[in-house]
């Protein structure tokens, strides 16, 4: 599913991506020889009619081209010299070269729509037990409440229909130092209001898993409700079973899931564990029983573990907009993040975020394959994402991606002429470079993720 889903991804995007520069070339009269999806030794071609373009498939799917005559083997005749790239003013050259990342950008449009449209289910925004001395229970956030709105200023709200909702929110406060007020309910809705999540504390502008643990809001709701238990653990000697409700540890009462294993693995925290006084509901009849759990090593941290699944799926909603809903929502989702993939860039290139968030074939491979099991909806959400992933890394002004001949047009509109061949060859081999650098870094990161060292 990895390999299909990426292959999948790069070929939709690709093909978009290139269909927009050739699109606008013909459309501004520059003739086309060859749009090729993919590198290397052609696969499949169709034969083109006299005087138009040959379509190709080739072995090497990590990109492609479109070749105007200007870059043909034998040159270009008397009769196309007006049909060339180079021949065409410079307002028709700087479409062509933008239309390529532009088309990935109302691709991402349309997939989001299209997403919303359809609906997909997703996790409902119930808070799991937050951490002590989290973000999350000093704002008094309490496991089992839901979240119902957001807002950046207090005034404004912005409805929180889903846990991707309520992640999207925070990954924006966080980005930009804010706080992020939540409007907040109990399970039944009622008791509705305002808590402030002072994430202008943190003193970090990156969203990765200890942040995400500060913040104390990254476990969904689920009742502490025994599943499975392995044979002879720690679990299955004190006589726990599936099913088995647990209410109460020592005397402390157990609101959900996480507040159970909170208290689990910190049994080890201080030497070895000593037996645990856990009240149970089976079916109905309240039980006390004994449980030590058992102690494991987590890196350098001793846990302990009760060898049993804890928790029941989280509750999911079916997210679902209307036409012009779905559409609006889809065009500010897109804006909203290609704007953070700028703001993730800058902040990378200057040292205030790790550049461990760049990724690589690899870690698009896995999402790619996980989505599609998930449905095609999740698919077409993932899709938009790396297209605007891809739309925004074109426009950055490096030489060999479009942005950079973007900034020669640029300084050919300022000064009046173009830039020349010689700074040309620097700035092309200056650019492939770093790009060759940032594509070996995120295939390390991709690396090292799967071997379990990020």
């Amino acid at each position: 599913m990895m390999v299909l889903g990426l292959l999948l991804t790069l070929a939709v995007l690709i093909l978009i991506h290139e269909y927009g520069h050739y699109r606008v070339a013909v459309a501004c009269g520059v003739k086309v020889d060859r749009f090729s999806l993919g590198f290397g030794r052609v696969l499949w071609r169709r034969q083109p009619t006299p005087g138009g373009t040959e379509f190709v498939i080739s072995a090497l799917p990590l990109g492609g081209y479109v070749r105007w005559i200007d870059d043909r083997d034998g040159g270009v005749l008397p009769s196309e010299v007006n049909q060339t790239f180079k021949s065409k003013s410079l307002a028709q050259r700087t479409a062509i070269v933008a239309a390529g990342p532009l088309a990935n950008l109302l691709l991402a449009v349309a997939l989001f729509a299209a997403a919303n449209w359809i609906g997909i289910d997703e996790p409902k925004a119930q808070f799991g037990a937050p951490p002590a001395g989290s973000i999350a229970e000093e704002a008094g956030i309490r496991a089992g409440q839901i979240a119902v709105a957001s807002s950046t200023d207090g005034d404004t709200w912005r409805d929180v229909r889903s846990t991707s909702d309520l992640n999207w929110d925070l990954a924006q406060a966080v980005s930009r130092g804010a706080p992020l007020h939540l409007m907040v309910a109990e399970a039944n809705g009622r008791n509705e209001h305002d808590v402030v999540l002072r994430l202008d504390k943190l003193g970090t502008q990156e969203i990765e898993a200890p942040v995400l643990r500060r913040i104390g809001l990254n476990q969904s709701y689920s009742e502490a409700v025994l599943g499975q238990v392995s044979p002879g653990g720690p679990a299955a000697r004190a006589g726990l079973a599936s099913g088995d409700r647990v209410l109460s540890v020592d005397g402390q009462p157990i609101t959900d899931r996480a507040r159970l294993l909170e208290l689990i693995r910190g049994s080890a925290a201080q030497g070895d564990p000593q037996p645990m006084r856990w009240r149970i509901d089976r079916s109905g009849q309240v039980l006390e029983l004994d449980v030590t759990p058992a102690v494991v090593k987590d890196g350098e941290t001793r846990i302990g573990r009760v060898e049993a699944y804890i928790g029941q799926p989280p509750q999911m909603v079916l997210v679902r907009y209307g036409f012009f809903e779905g559409l609006s929502q889809a065009a500010t989702r897109t804006w909203e993040m290609s704007a953070l993939t700028v703001k993730m860039l800058g902040k990378m290139l200057i040292g205030e975020a790790s550049l461990k968030n760049l990724s690589g074939p690899i870690t698009i491979g896995d999402y790619a394959g996980r989505s599609l099991q998930l449905g095609f909806a999740y698919y077409l959400s993932f899709l938009a994402i790396v297209s605007v992933s891809l739309g925004v890394l074109n426009l950055l002004p490096l030489p060999i991606l479009d942005g950079g001949h973007l900034m020669y047009y640029l300084f050919e509109a300022v000064t009046g002429r173009p830039v020349s061949e010689q700074w040309l060859a620097r700035l092309q081999r200056g650019g492939m470079a770093f790009v060759l650098l940032m594509m070996s870094l995120a295939l390390y990161n991709d690396v090292a993720r799967l071997l379990g060292l990020h």
